[in-house]
């Protein structure tokens, strides 16, 4: 995935969210069934809103606090091919034989340093530390 448009990473993180949000589901609901059958619903909203606080109490550790949207990153270079157009990444010349843009053949990063938005996709791979 080569998308440098902003929101280009939503489907995946939809997709992520959507099947947390199911596994969850699939193990509170038979269990607010089996506990509401056993213990009565009192008990079982009260065994379900501590499954709920623990579960916040979770994502408020695990999530990271101050998270910026721009993040300043290193790029080694790299040598590689995947579809382009000419913008701050890709410049270089072409022999007029690639056609229209976007031009897909062997080409060469130069080692970069810069910040923008980040966005995980084939330049960024994994979340800068």
């Amino acid at each position: 995935m080569d998308d440098r448009r902003p929101g280009a990473a939503r489907p995946a993180l939809f997709a992520a969210q959507f099947a947390l949000s199911h596994a969850c589901w699939l193990l509170t609901y038979p269990l607010a069934g089996w506990l509401g059958a056993m213990l009565g619903l009192e008990a079982t909203f009260y065994v379900l809103a501590a499954i709920a606080a623990v579960g916040t109490m979770i994502a408020a550790l695990v999530w990271p606090a101050g998270d910026p949207g721009v993040l300043p990153h290193d790029h080694p270079e790299q040598a590689h091919t995947h579809p382009h157009t000419h913008d701050a990444h890709h410049q270089h010349e072409h022999e007029d034989w690639e056609g229209p843009e976007p031009y897909s053949h062997p080409h060469r990063h130069a080692p970069l340093q810069h910040s923008h938005e980040l966005v995980i996709d084939d330049h960024h791979p994994v979340w800068p530390q």
